[in-house]
């Protein structure tokens, strides 16, 4: 995975609708750019609709949420219809980008090795550098504190990263 500090790779992929969304065509804006495996897989549903219920306020942080799979764009056009979201995914079909960015992996699964997306996401500034990253992302995490089980959704530390970011 890439560093923070560190200048993100250039990127230019399509959107769901056939548009391609550049890296350098955003510059001045900050970018939360996040990674997942599967449209329409359980893990990747409930964090497409996190990004797309929090989309208003990433909008107010002047940022913009764009998702990176390897499904089609057509594939991404259903996702998107199917549970409403609103946010711009991007498809990268060659995994050439995803590489670049060190989030296409070797996987174990079952005792079978495979390339896969490990579940990431990082956060551009508006010059383009890696400001944050998180690894490995689990979407959303029972944790126990005081004896107190709560969850933390990953959404909402971006946002809140995002802030410390901006201040």
């Amino acid at each position: 995975m890439i560093e923070v500090g560190t200048k993100a790779p250039e990127f230019c992929l399509p959107n769901q609708d056939d548009i391609e969304i550049c890296l350098r065509d955003l510059k001045g804006k900050w970018i939360v750019l996040y990674f997942y495996p599967k449209d329409n897989t359980s893990g990747c549903t409930k964090e497409a609709c996190d990004f797309t219920e929090a989309t208003p306020e990433f909008e107010g942080l002047d940022a913009v949420i764009l998702g990176v799979s390897a499904d089609s764009t057509k594939r991404h056009r259903g996702f998107i219809e199917k549970q409403n979201l609103g946010i711009t995914l991007l498809s990268d079909e060659s995994t050439e980008m995803m590489n670049s960015y060190g989030v296409w992996q070797l996987k174990k699964n079952y005792g079978r090795e495979y390339m896969g997306i490990v579940r990431s996401t990082c956060i551009i500034d508006p010059q383009g550098q890696i400001a944050a990253v998180w690894n490995n992302v689990k979407v959303r995490q029972k944790r126990k504190k005081q004896g107190e089980t709560y969850e933390v959704v990953h959404v909402e530390e971006v946002k809140k990263k995002l802030k410390e970011l901006q201040s």
